[in-house]
């Protein structure tokens, strides 16, 4: 492609217009501006509504093949990839995920995350390559996310994992996008124009962790990463997540101190056997089988323990 070519295609995208009447924002003061972007970024969540359908069908896709033993895998370049490197190392923490199991690529790789890595996002060979270290399979679920939804690292990640009979997602923000028509799911959250024009940082990279936001939480709930709202898969791997498991379940079960202590240490520390421990009047061994029988979901085991 041409730079008149990419210029051309840049000038009809919607997230990239120009806004005449924002042409003196920087001769505003500070607080008209701040308001400005938080006018701006009040009408994400009502564009994001308007693809729930789309999302939760996704969701309900990426949930029925991690329950087999397939991943999620985000691919993006720049603001995109940061995202959704940022969504897969937020799940080990917070729903004891393996780290292999929610993987984030980014174009140009770990360096990326930091810093801009030239030309990587249009090279959807490079994708291709990252999806085949990872010896992709029909189980996965991959994500290409790109605001423009034409950039080719995260079209070539969505092309190349179909081809692979991967289940496959395109997380745009324009509408008839080449990202979006790739994938089985294709999802566009038009937010419009950027405040600081083609800054899709803003409220495109707003909507996408949104949608990024959905599409893991709402797969842990359905694979039983959840009590309620309560993170019971929660990792206690400092103080403060250590105090956090404490607090989880003495929500889920009402016990006192002394109790939750005893159950977390027959549990080694794991919290959904730890509740199961108090909910099923069972030791910490009894608890963790009957957990493994129910394919980790504690309300399933509660219903084996309780008959």
């Amino acid at each position: 492609m041409t730079a008149h070519d990419l210029r051309s295609q840049l000038a009809s995208l919607t997230t990239e217009a120009f806004r005449p009447e924002l042409a003196d924002i920087d001769r505003l003061p500070t607080l008209d501006i701040a308001r400005l972007m938080n006018a701006e970024d009040a009408g994400v969540p009502a564009a994001v509504a308007g693809q729930l359908p789309r999302i939760s069908a996704a969701i309900d896709a990426v949930a029925a093949r991690m329950t087999r033993g397939g991943r999620l895998i985000y691919a993006g370049a720049g603001t995109a990839g940061r995202l959704g490197v940022l969504d897969a190392s937020e799940c080990p923490p917070t729903f004891n995920t393996d780290p292999a199991q929610v993987v984030g690529l980014i174009a140009g790789g770990p360096e990326a995350v930091v810093t801009s890595v030239e030309g990587a996002e249009d090279s959807d060979e490079l994708a291709r390559a990252d999806l085949d270290a990872l010896k992709l399979t029909a189980e996965d679920s991959v994500v290409g996310v790109s605001a423009s939804g034409r950039t080719p690292y995260a079209v070539g990640a969505v092309e190349h994992a179909r081809a692979q009979g991967a289940l496959t997602i395109g997380l745009a923000c324009n509408e008839h996008s080449a990202l979006a028509a790739a994938a089985e799911h294709g999802i566009e959250i038009v937010v419009g124009p950027e405040l600081i024009t083609g800054s899709t940082r803003l409220k495109a990279g707003t909507a996408q962790k949104l949608v990024l936001n959905m599409l893991s939480t709402i797969t842990m709930i359905r694979l039983g990463k959840t009590y309620g709202n309560l993170m019971v898969d929660v990792r206690a791997s400092n103080a403060k997540l250590r105090a956090r498991s404490r607090r989880i379940v003495a929500l889920a079960t009402g016990a006192g101190d002394p109790e939750i202590e005893r159950a977390l240490t027959e549990s080694g520390g794991e919290v959904k056997t730890a509740i199961l421990v108090l909910l099923a009047d069972v030791d910490g061994p009894a608890a963790a089988r009957l957990l493994e029988d129910s394919g980790g979901h504690l309300r399933a085991a509660l219903a084996r323990a309780t008959g």
